[in-house]
């Protein structure tokens, strides 16, 4: 991995985890808070997006509009599987397999039915960091109790949802040459539309959760857009097996914040994780 490209993914994981933790404040409807900041953030992009379009001469046909309707749509699979995890069982289990069962699935396919072939040393350090996540992440996963099936279950499809948009977006700026700034403009401008019935039907939610949420709705809509571009514009030059599990370094960033800032508790075996996963990132580099 370039150091350019490993530049783009750690400054992406730090947009990802700030975004996450205003994400985390919001107190408004889930699906309007969703669908607000996916409007919003389309709204901001798309400009760009075309600017960029004009700028470069390039011309896209069917492929743009169909391939963003398809990461739309799994963005929305992802989200649902996500808040329908946390609202049935314990958030400590749906998020860590989550996010270690996503980078995992996407390297095996990457390796496995794509034919990438990261060095030895590269593959080990993306082991490496799931390792460091799970640490930093908790210990709940060890524990029993009656929800712990329906969290690995959830967590478990999540993960295969990260997966599968983190493959497509990888083929999207690849395979099919996308810009990456227009292809998630227009990605967050479907996935709006695709969402607008559904919210339609709890209009009188999107006044009061604009709002009590419109810091946090504004701050996702910036932050997470410019998170996910740096991450498709890594997957245009790097292999998706070495770029999914760095990119889940976020998590660590998140956890020693909301350490930092929310006086969450085991500050030990956070920084622990955080070492596990730098030594882990250090391995994809150099491999």
């Amino acid at each position: 991995m370039s150091t350019g490209a490993l530049a783009l993914i750690l400054t992406a994981a730090v947009f990802h985890a700030v975004w996450n933790l205003a994400a985390k404040t919001a107190r408004g409807d889930t699906a309007v808070f969703v669908w607000c900041y996916f409007t919003l953030g389309g709204l901001l992009c798309l400009p760009v997006g075309l600017v960029q379009m004009l700028r470069t001469g390039a011309a896209y046909g069917w492929e743009l509009v169909a391939a963003a309707l398809v990461s739309a749509v799994i963005h929305i699979g992802y989200a649902t599987l996500l808040q329908t995890g946390y609202r049935r069982a314990d958030l400590g289990v749906v998020y860590p397999v989550a996010r270690g069962v996503g980078p995992v699935l996407t390297m095996v396919v990457a390796v496995g039915l794509l034919g990438e072939r990261p060095g030895i040393a590269a593959l080990t350090g993306g082991a490496v960091v799931v390792g460091g996540i799970l640490i930093v992440t908790g210990r709940r996963l060890l524990r029993r109790g009656d929800r712990l099936r329906t969290g690995l279950l959830y967590g478990s499809a999540t993960g295969a949802a990260i997966a599968a948009y983190t493959l497509w977006d990888s083929f999207a700026v690849t395979a099919l040459g996308l810009e990456p700034i227009l292809y998630f403009a227009l990605s967050s401008v479907l996935q709006s539309a695709v969402m607008l019935p559904w919210v339609l039907r709890r209009r009188s939610l999107i006044r009061p959760t604009w709002r009590t949420d419109r810091r946090p709705v504004i701050v996702v809509a910036v932050l997470s857009p410019l998170a996910y571009i740096l991450v498709l514009y890594a997957m245009a030059t790097t292999p998706v097996a070495l770029v999914a599990p760095v990119r889940e370094s976020s998590i660590v960033i998140g956890a020693l914040l909301a350490w930092w800032l929310f006086k969450e508790p085991d500050p030990v075996r956070r920084t622990l994780g955080a070492a596990v996963v730098c030594a882990g990132i250090g391995l994809v580099v150099s491999g």
